[in-house]
């Protein structure tokens, strides 16, 4: 029998849906040179809604994540209700090629739109695609969408719009001892032997760590996340932090034509409601809603509720 994923210890509560009302199949695209490789969800003809050509959801994971990291379940709420979904893998994490697991902003956009490219060579899906991202990935989403016009919707879940005012919130020190280390890190890499000492930081770790993701809670949340038969290392190369100093799309939020949903949680600290609201306010067809969560709880305890607005967006979006 097929493993089901997730298996996690956030997730484990969480009413799944008989595996009968979809099917899943490995999907690969070709990812500037390499491939990335990921799950298609398809729904089954006594899904909620007709299964025939199916719009496809497409979906990256969080910062630093595999797609097994949490996305499993919203796929498969996604295809119950009637729709596909490709969660998929960045270069260098997962099942894709390369095992460096760095933190490219822009190389993981490259992946969103090869991703969007690629559903749209599969003969069981519709034309209508949207992207989907949480936290970080929502920033690749939305660029994905404004980029390609194949995107006809997209839903950013707690989304961190901007990487440097996102490092900058923790406060000054830590701020510069994170852009300090990335530049450090890429100092490093420049040397001969690559990543000299194995210069790394902590993936998810405590408010005092150089990590990429340090908020009260956050690192025990991140590795709640975690499949427990991943080979996923708590780690990325230091040069991250300043890859994703650099990285910031709200300049281009005006130029999102399509419908989009931010969805924000009222006790969020990775992405304050207040900086979510700003950014939909510049979206031409943004959706706001804020929710009583925190940017990890949308995963588990608030699953439902968040689910449920994501569900109601995409029934909006493609009513006839």
């Amino acid at each position: 029998m097929t493993r089901r994923i997730p298996r996690n210890r956030a997730q484990r509560d969480l009413d799944r849906p008989d595996r009968e009302r979809f099917a899943t199949r490995t999907l690969t695209a070709d990812c500037a040179g390499g491939s990335c490789r990921g799950r298609l969800y398809l729904p089954s003809s006594d899904a909620s809604a007709p299964a025939e050509d199916p719009p496809v959801v497409v979906m990256g994971p969080e910062i630093g994540a595999e797609a097994t990291f949490g996305l499993p379940a919203v796929a498969e709420r996604f295809a119950a209700a009637g729709y596909a979904a490709f969660r998929f893998d960045y270069p260098g994490f997962g099942d894709s090629d390369g095992d460096d697991q760095r933190i490219d902003p822009a190389g993981h956009r490259r992946a969103y739109a090869a991703a969007v490219d690629r559903v749209q060579e599969v003969p069981d899906l519709g034309s209508s695609v949207v992207a989907y991202g949480a936290g970080f990935a929502a920033a690749h989403a939305l660029w994905v969408a404004e980029e390609r016009r194949a995107v006809d919707a997209v839903m950013a879940i707690t989304p961190i719009l901007d990487g440097g005012a996102y490092l900058r919130r923790r406060g000054l020190g830590p701020f510069a001892r994170a852009v300090g280390a990335g530049i450090r890190g890429r100092i490093g890499e420049a040397l001969p032997g690559g990543v000299a000492g194995g210069r790394v930081v902590p993936i998810a770790g405590d408010p005092e760590d150089r990590a990429v993701v340090a908020a009260p809670g956050a690192k025990r949340a991140y590795l709640d996340l975690v499949d427990r038969d991943s080979d996923w290392r708590n780690e990325t190369p230091a040069g991250s932090l300043l890859s994703i100093a650099r990285a910031d799309v709200t300049d281009r939020l005006a130029d999102v034509r399509v419908p989009a949903l931010m969805l924000a949680g009222a006790d969020d600290v990775l992405a304050p409601v207040d900086a979510v609201e700003r950014a939909a306010d510049r979206l031409p067809r943004g959706t706001y809603v804020r929710l009583p969560a925190d940017h990890w709880s949308v995963y588990s305890t608030d699953f439902e509720p968040a689910i449920g607005h994501q569900l109601s967006f995409l029934t909006d979006v493609f009513a006839d």
